[in-house]
C-alpha cells in the first residue's frame, strides 16, 4: 500500500523557521510530481511549493522567497524549509505526490494526513 507520512509541524514565533519532512513509502515505480499544499480553517486547499519531474519547481505566490522545497529522490522523500513565517501561515500542510505504483497503468494523486503548522506569539 503506498502512503506518504508527513513530519515536522508545530507552533513557532512569527519570523520563525519550520522544516517540514514527508517519506512516501510502498512499491512505487516512479514519481511526476511531489510537493506541499495547505489549508487554513475556511479556505480552500492551496499549493506551497512542487516539484515537477524531478527538476521544476513551482511555488504559491504568497511564498515570496520564505520557503524552499526539495528531495532526496533516494529515500522518495520531499522536505519544505519554510523561513520568515507569517501568522497568516498557519494550516494544515499536506503532503502531495502523483505517484506510479507498482502494477498500476497510470500515475494517481496521493495525499498524507496532515501536520498543524502553527505561527503565533
Amino acid at each position: 500500500q503506498v502512503q506518504l507520512v508527513e513530519s515536522g509541524g508545530g507552533l513557532v514565533q512569527p519570523g520563525g523557521s519550520l522544516r517540514l519532512s514527508c517519506a512516501a513509502s510502498g512499491n512505487i515505480v516512479n514519481f511526476n510530481a511531489m510537493g506541499w499544499y495547505r489549508q487554513a480553517p475556511g479556505k480552500e486547499r492551496e499549493l506551497v511549493a512542487v516539484i515537477l519531474g524531478g527538476v521544476t519547481t513551482d511555488y504559491g505566490d504568497f511564498v515570496k522567497g520564505r520557503f524552499t522545497v526539495s528531495r532526496d529522490h533516494a529515500k522518495n522523500m520531499v522536505y519544505l524549509q519554510m523561513d520568515n513565517l507569517e501568522p497568516e501561515d498557519t494550516a494544515v500542510y499536506y503532503c502531495y505526490a502523483r505517484m506510479l505504483p507498482r502494477g498500476a497503468d497510470a500515475y494517481a494523486r496521493y495525499w498524507g494526513q496532515g501536520t498543524q503548522v502553527t505561527v503565533s506569539s
